[in-house]
């Protein structure tokens, strides 16, 4: 299972790279015509608003004013924004006057990540978004329902560089590898594997960062177990996307820090099952059982690697005697049952037979005609 709260999710949602707003926008035509997607006071007046990715799924209205385009944040960045987070009937799902993020990280919802790099400082905006880039087909339990379409005002109060990692103290850097944790859990939670693996990514990076700082051998104990609990994560959304060798390789940096991590032989035996080393899997899975004999999902998952190694020595055996000119051997098993190593066949016996009788007889011409 996933460290803390991993559960089995359906595909993956198709997400368009944060990149894609990058640059500034260009501001819409004055004939721009109604998104025949957007909706509500989005497709009354179309000039107002900004159709952030092209797609009407995602647009952003100013509400007021800003200080001009040259204040606007940069990713990596610290921002701090008002958030009023409403849905479709006008109910209030969320209220912060003071949220703090990092720029870029997918720290938030991806609506806000895609829309903050673009107000002005002291701006205030309108954001409707589509589900697709907020809580998705599976809602926020209990207020946000599944694919739900959010209204966000958004006002962007301040921006700053983000601090120095090697400058954090052990106990900073922990605070902020789990925070970055705790958001790929959410995405993986949300089928949104390439942002859960954004995120770890992102931990990991902290984790790993050098530092001018001493820390306590509780805090290098605590950033290590941080660290694990990433790796085992990411080899879990790795492997959600079929990227074998990445997860093979998560899983040996876990067992390189603790040997017997169940979690990374488990998946390690599973991504060895997957590439088809049935071999190779089935022990290290016994070792994973050897630490946990109670644990029926290893139990399921070994007994079901087993029967396909059976399986496929039977394929190899059958294939070898093929190639071998004998893929019916054992359809005439009493054959050649009593025939020693040594047997000569009669005919070839026979025939040698004849060639010495008649090789002695010309030279028995031979000898006469001299």
């Amino acid at each position: 299972v996933l460290e803390e709260e991993e559960e089995e999710e359906e595909d993956l949602i198709q997400l368009p790279p944060l990149e894609d707003v990058s640059r500034p926008p260009v501001p819409p035509r004055e004939d721009a015509q109604p998104s025949e997607q957007g909706r509500g006071e989005a497709a009354e007046d179309p000039q107002e608003w900004l159709d952030v990715l092209g797609n009407g799924l995602l647009k952003k209205k100013t509400l007021v004013p800003g200080q001009g385009v040259d204040t606007r944040p940069n990713k990596g960045q610290n921002v701090t924004i008002r958030l009023k987070a409403t849905l479709e009937d006008g109910s209030v799902v969320e209220e912060n006057p003071a949220l703090t993020f990092t720029l870029g990280d997918c720290d938030v919802l991806q609506a806000l990540d895609l829309c903050v790099q673009l107000l002005e400082m002291g701006e205030t905006a309108l954001i409707v978004s589509d589900a697709k880039y907020c809580y998705g087909a599976q809602g926020r339990s209990p207020d946000i329902p599944p694919n739900a379409t959010l209204t966000l005002e958004v006002e962007l109060l301040a921006a700053q560089d983000a601090p120095d990692l090697e400058l954090l103290s052990g106990k900073e850097k922990i605070e902020l590898a789990n925070r970055k944790r705790e958001r790929g859990n959410f995405f993986y939670q949300q089928a949104d594997y390439v942002l859960a693996i954004n995120s770890y990514d992102i931990a990991l990076k902290v984790v790993g960062s050098s530092s001018k700082v001493d820390f306590s051998p509780e805090e290098e104990a605590e950033l290590l177990d941080v660290k694990v609990k990433c790796l085992n994560n990411l080899a879990a959304s790795q492997l959600k996307l079929d990227h074998y060798e990445a997860a093979l390789k998560s899983c040996n940096l876990v067992l390189e820090h603790q040997p017997e991590n169940i979690k990374a032989l488990f998946r390690k035996g599973k991504v060895l099952a997957q590439q088809g080393e049935y071999r190779d899997a089935i022990p290290i899975l016994k070792a994973a059982l050897k630490l946990e004999p109670s644990n029926k999902t290893i139990h399921a998952e070994l007994s079901k690697l087993v029967k396909k190694h059976a399986d496929q020595k039977n394929v190899e055996t059958e294939m070898y005697r093929k190639m071998l000119g004998n893929p019916s051997a054992a359809g005439a098993p009493g054959k050649c049952k009593d025939k020693l190593p040594w047997s000569i066949p009669w005919k070839w016996l026979f025939g040698a037979t004849a060639i010495a009788l008649g090789g002695v007889a010309l030279s028995v011409v031979i000898a006469a005609r001299n």
